[in-house]
């Protein structure tokens, strides 16, 4: 991880990140807390479906990976200050691993959890990368957690945060580990999707002036938005 300096925001943009903020925390009031998300329709499909079905399956990993807010913001502050590509590969592969691996356990094992308190727990993985980027850590406490074992381990509660939801659907064995191996695979080629888009974006606003002058603002927005999920999880856990 490169040693980086984020100075605190000027006063502008102080009134516009507090803005932000309660903007983000207006919509998690207002809105309905509900765990790791699978669209209705696709639940439909997971709980007909039997028999090997390798592409449909790729398909739904996919659009999971793509459409997985939580994913996306964790993916987001692991990178933010990672500019080789050979250190990107190592935290996203290391990722990979742990949501992988949990995700295929989590269902040949039938072992679940609370799916609501799995995803606050991958709610605070968002908030402990924002922190991590602050360098809150070394201000606080004098040291830096070893970001590589975090990413894997929070990379362990992703995984199985999809595989506590995907057993409540009852997926049929005909054709499970097949099936389960092709969502797997298409997981790995949305977030390869999704990553490209954000070092797209994150290119462009590295080689702007904007981009050390916002680090911190950006950084206190996805914490926020972190503590957004963890509140719709705890909010459906109280109510579920």
């Amino acid at each position: 991880m490169l040693t980086r300096t984020i100075a605190p925001p000027g006063p502008a943009t102080r009134r516009l990140l507090l803005a932000a903020s309660l903007i983000l925390l207006t919509l998690a009031a207002g809105a309905e807390a509900w765990a790791h998300n699978v669209a209705e329709g696709d639940k439909g499909y997971i709980q007909e479906s039997s028999g090997v079905l390798f592409w449909p399956f790729v398909y739904l990993g996919a659009k999971h990976m793509v459409t997985g807010y939580d994913h996306l913001l964790f993916l987001f502050g692991v990178i933010f200050f990672l500019y080789r590509m050979k250190d990107i590969g190592l935290y996203v592969t290391l990722f990979a691993i742990g949501h992988s691996t949990t995700m295929l356990f989590g269902v040949l094992t039938g072992i679940s959890a609370n799916a609501y308190v799995i995803d606050a727990i991958i709610g605070l993985s968002v908030v402990y990368k924002a922190l991590d980027n602050l360098g809150a850590y070394q201000r606080w406490f004098g040291f830096q957690p070893n970001t590589k074992a975090a990413t894997l381990i929070f990379g362990f509660f992703h995984g199985f945060g999809l595989a506590t939801k995907i057993l409540e659907f009852e997926i049929a064995n005909d054709g499970l580990i097949p099936n389960l191996l092709a969502f797997n695979i298409g997981v790995e080629i949305g977030q390869l999707l999704a990553l490209g888009a954000i070092l797209i974006l994150m290119g462009y606003w590295r080689r702007t002036p904007s981009f050390m002058r916002h680090a911190f603002a950006a950084n206190v927005l996805l914490m926020t938005a972190g503590f957004v999920l963890v509140g719709y999880q705890l909010a459906g856990y109280a109510i579920s």
